[in-house]
């Protein structure tokens, strides 16, 4: 047990008595922190001494840690400027983190100093209004609607002989992998030579070396120590091998890399990723490493993915367990998990603001990324082999060795999703269509029909027009033009993500039930899912953009050589289209900044894909111009 408490304490020893012999016997806790997440997933950090924390323990464990006026945390509409006061109320539930600062050496004890991280939740006027309160509230909801169905109709456990009365509670297991790049001094690095070793797959679960191997060991090391589980740690697809310099010394390090650990509940699982993100930059750090967790760091390059999985087990009162989605020998999941499973395809449309809510996310869901940009799941091919479609939103994980490794793995999350919110939708989302299910009164073999049904015939509760499984490629077997009438419209812009909310209003209640969502949390995060979309293009994107043309430059002189002249013609006509006034009309960006000011987003999102069309066609002509350049 001491071995735990030099890095966390567990929920058991959050009282008065144990913190306070924890802290009399670590005198390097020098600090706590309340550490609440917002609606957009920023976490606050704030360094309070540890001698406060002490002499108001009482306050910190049963009534509001701190108060802030607001303007620390991302909930507009809620903190307002003349009503902003936000209360944080410790978090007893969970882990408490001690970080370790290893710069800061004690001169007392010659330890680092630490800090212990408080989870907490964010309340305004009386009500919790944070990410985590969120996912707090969705499932305790669905572990009551889920005891209260199995009451409602004990026969539908009756297969997994067991009868309610025997039910202890519901647990909602969780994970998630994170994918991230690291690199440093890749200035000199070609994206063309990046983007060869990408399609050739030269670095995925190759062998790391160097600083690289160094800060992947030691982070599963740190995660090891801090109870984390860490089951597996390797190079992805993107980057290439580092170089050698004439010291010995690794230089132009560009390369993304995965680590998974041990699933948990659903809100410690969403508490672990970011620590697991904390340990991952300061390992790095100390390193001279920088790590980016951005969902696409580079075009035409690999983005990193964050696949959330999901699972729901019966805790029986004997301590036996049983997984509420696996199926029987005829079928790959109960009538639990098919209705789940419809629930999360049927309400995804309202769901994916929550989960992709940023323009770097969308950069990374386009076509032939084997990014899930269709509404769609996979089964497996047969129920003997289950197998991986790496195309699909939703695939089924499933052992037939190991029914407890039956869950849902959703693919659209990226590092910078909120896990939090993203979580309570999926709880949500499968709640709406078990509960459907079962007051329906359908059966395994009902619901596997109308989840293989084809785009047309009948359904009951998914979308008649459309189809929801597929174990092909989706983006070889499938025009652009079939995959939207099949799997539904796939939105390419932030804006277009949250109109989402006005297309379909006849599912905002999935979101509502329960109290989990309010419809002013929904309004919060619109506005402010909508205000960082405008302010990264604006003042990021664009920016970023304007750098990089500016860097295209003529490279021949006089004539050239044949075909010089003409090649650089397109790269200026590109240009000039970007960036100048011409005949009269606004270049782009100049028109987009035109859209925000007179508040047309409309304009603005579809003029974002011009944009994005244009860059890319640029970066094409600049890359056939240059390659052509003999001298």
């Amino acid at each position: 047990m001491q071995e735990d408490l030099r890095n966390f304490i567990s929920p058991e020893k959050l009282n008065e008595k144990d913190l306070l012999y924890i802290l009399g016997e670590m005198p390097e806790i020098r600090f706590v922190s309340v550490a609440g997440v917002d609606l957009m997933g920023h976490e606050t950090d704030a360094k309070i001494p540890v001698e406060i924390f002490i002499e108001n323990i009482k306050q910190f464990l049963h009534g509001n840690a701190v108060s802030t006026d607001g303007s620390s945390v991302i909930l507009p509409d809620i903190a307002t400027i003349n009503n902003g006061k936000i209360d944080m109320k410790a978090d007893t539930s969970v882990k408490w983190w001690i970080d370790r600062n290893k710069d800061n050496i004690d001169s007392v004890t010659g330890l680092p100093v630490c800090t212990l991280k408080i989870p907490c939740f964010l309340i305004h006027d009386g009500q919790a209004v944070d990410s985590r309160s969120i996912l707090k509230r969705a499932v305790s909801h669905f572990q009551a609607e889920i005891m209260s169905l199995i009451r409602k109709y004990p026969e539908t456990v009756a297969g997994m002989n067991i009868i309610p009365e025997e039910i202890a509670g519901v647990e909602i297991t969780a994970a998630t992998e994170l994918e991230f790049w690291a690199r440093a001094q890749e200035d000199n690095l070609e994206l063309e030579e990046l983007s060869a070793s990408q399609e050739l797959k030269e670095q995925y679960w190759a062998r790391t070396q160097g600083d690289i191997r160094t800060g992947l060991e030691q982070t599963l090391t740190t995660m090891s120590e801090y109870g984390l589980s860490p089951e597996m740690g390797h190079k992805e697809v993107g980057g290439v091998k580092s170089r050698v310099s004439r010291n010995g010394a690794r230089q132009s390090i560009m390369e993304q890399l995965e680590v998974d650990w041990r699933f948990d509940h659903a809100m410690q699982a969403a508490d672990n990723e970011l620590m697991v993100k904390l340990i991952i930059r300061e390992t790095f750090r100390r390193l001279d490493i920088d790590v980016t967790f951005l969902a696409k760091p580079m075009e035409g390059l690999s983005g990193s993915g964050e696949h959330h999985h999901m699972g729901v087990v019966l805790r029986l009162k004997n301590g036996d367990k049983i997984n509420l989605f696996t199926g029987n020998e005829k079928h790959f999941l109960s009538r639990w998990g098919y209705a789940a499973l419809m629930g999360l395809l049927h309400n995804y449309e309202i769901a994916v603001p929550f989960i992709v809510q940023s323009n770097d996310a969308f950069r990374r869901l386009k076509k032939g990324y084997e990014a899930p940009i269709c509404i769609v799941a996979s089964l497996g091919r047969t129920l003997e082999i289950p197998s991986r479609n790496r195309t699909v939103l939703v695939g089924l994980i499933r052992d037939a060795t190991d029914p407890f490794a039956t869950r849902f793995e959703l693919r659209s999350p990226n590092p910078h999703t909120n896990t939090y919110l993203a979580m309570a939708t999926m709880l949500q989302s499968m709640l709406h269509g078990i509960r459907w299910a079962l007051n329906s009164d359908k059966n395994e073999d009902q619901l596997l029909k109308e989840l293989c049904k084809q785009p047309g015939e009948q359904a009951d509760y998914l979308e008649q027009t459309r189809m929801y499984r597929c174990e092909d490629d989706v983006f070889t077997a499938f025009t652009d033009k079939q995959r939207d009438v099949c799997f539904g419209r796939v939105p390419a812009t932030v804006w277009e993500n949250v109109q989402s909310f006005d297309l379909y209003p006849e599912k905002i209640p999935v979101l509502t039930a329960g109290g989990v969502f309010t419809p002013e949390l929904i309004h919060s995060f619109r506005v402010a899912v909508t205000e960082k979309w405008r302010v990264e293009l604006e003042h990021r994107i664009i920016p970023n953009f304007i750098k990089e043309i500016r860097s295209m430059c003529c490279l021949h002189q006089g004539g050239g050589n044949p075909g010089d002249d003409k090649r650089w013609q397109k790269v200026q006509a590109l240009r000039y289209q970007l960036m100048l006034e011409l005949d009269g009309r606004p270049g782009i960006f100049d028109r987009i900044h035109q859209a925000f000011d007179k508040n047309d987003l409309q304009t603005a999102s579809d003029t974002q894909k011009i944009m994005y069309n244009a860059m890319k066609n640029l970066r094409q002509c600049y890359h056939e111009y240059r390659n052509h350049i003999l001298d």
